[in-house]
């Protein structure tokens, strides 16, 4: 609203003028927007009022999104597809990119390389060449990179926060080491204009698609298995990765990556809370070494033949003897943002589950 003061010399008269300036609303592309992370965030942006152009295959499925389906600007194509971003982002203020390949099978290496890079990359060029306002990359804690120090004593808890740098190592995977190539496009972004900022989630907790990402494990103590994995794991909930994602797109903030982690927990006690939520008898047997190491080769041939995530994964057993905390300071002091309650998430994910895969199957 602009108030504008006018005055007419004949009749010596002056009075205000209230204008009011309306703006269209802003749009904003959402890759990966079948996804969990990609359908909540455009959920939020839309209560915002902004117009949301959803990039998705001919094939996706649309199931996490069904009931917003109605309210978003479809666009058939790919990422690794030049000439149909080039189009596409001549409408675009505002980029969420949050599609990619997560895998962990070797077979997969090659294509998840060039979609992460080399279609992050080409997210960032057509950004640039079209000014977009804004982009923000959802990458993984992963893409930080782990290291266990000299120092660092067997069971310890090693913090790593958004200062900790990539260093090669056995305990990075093809899907981090991807994650932190695709981020150095990003960074190559803002060094030429492109504002940008960098989340690195930790395990999403969210009502995803039974047996999909981190709902897997919710599957698991569900099929009341007797075993538990060795170590913990850091969380976030959906709902605080998507509120983390609307602040930083809203605000000024530019040129700068948050860890997105709520805190950690033992797989035991995970499975615990789940299985109780459930109905179900929790897993009760620590799973051995020599067992772990089997399991994990099996999870591989699963996921290989499969294309879903592995429960155990190499890296994961080779972590397992150190506990890491990925540090949440930084979000909280800069948004003042309060991350949800475990126990709080977890109710709220077995209400969801129970309706739609336990309780219907009665």
């Amino acid at each position: 609203m602009i108030w504008i003061y006018l005055c007419n010399t004949n009749v010596h008269e002056c009075f205000y003028v209230k204008i009011i300036v309306i703006q269209e609303p802003k749009n904003i592309l959402i890759t990966g927007i079948t996804g969990l992370v990609g359908s909540f965030v455009a959920k939020r942006f839309l209560k915002a009022g902004y117009q949301v152009i959803g990039l998705k295959r001919s094939t996706s499925d649309l199931s996490l999104i069904k009931e917003i389906a109605s309210e978003i600007t479809w666009k058939d194509g790919d990422i690794l597809d030049v000439m149909f971003l080039d189009e596409l982002m001549r409408e675009v203020d505002l980029v969420v990119h949050a599609a990619a390949i997560v895998s962990f099978a070797p077979k997969d290496r090659d294509i998840m390389f060039k979609t992460n890079i080399e279609g992050t990359a080409n997210i960032v060029n057509s950004c640039i060449s079209h000014g977009v306002e804004k982009i923000c990359f959802v990458s993984s804690v992963a893409a930080i990179g782990r290291k266990i120090p000299i120092e660092a004593k067997h069971e310890s808890i090693i913090t790593i926060d958004e200062k900790a740098t990539w260093e090669e190592s056995p305990l990075n995977s093809n899907y981090a080491k991807s994650k932190y190539l695709a981020e150095m496009e990003v960074w190559r972004g803002f060094s030429e204009g492109l504002a940008s900022v960098i989340v690195n989630p930790s395990l999403i907790l969210g009502e995803a698609d039974w047996g999909k990402s981190s709902t897997q494990l919710f599957k698991y103590a569900n099929e009341e298995h007797s075993f538990y994995p060795k170590g913990t794991l850091n969380y976030v909930d959906i709902v605080d990765v998507t509120e983390s994602i609307f602040q930083l797109m809203t605000s000024d903030v530019s040129g700068e990556r948050f860890i997105l982690n709520s805190g950690y927990v033992s797989y035991k006690d995970f499975f615990e809370k789940v299985a109780t939520l459930l109905n179900k008898k929790p897993p009760r047997k620590l799973i051995s070494k020599f067992l772990t190491a089997i399991i994990w080769r099996v999870e591989a041939v699963r996921s290989y033949f499969t294309g879903k995530a592995p429960l155990i994964t190499k890296e994961t057993v080779l972590t397992s003897s150190h506990h890491f905390y990925y540090a949440n300071d930084k979000v909280k002091n800069q948004l003042g943002l309060k991350f949800k309650d475990l126990d709080e998430t977890l109710n709220r994910i077995c209400f969801v589950l129970k309706a739609k895969y336990i309780d219907n199957t009665k």
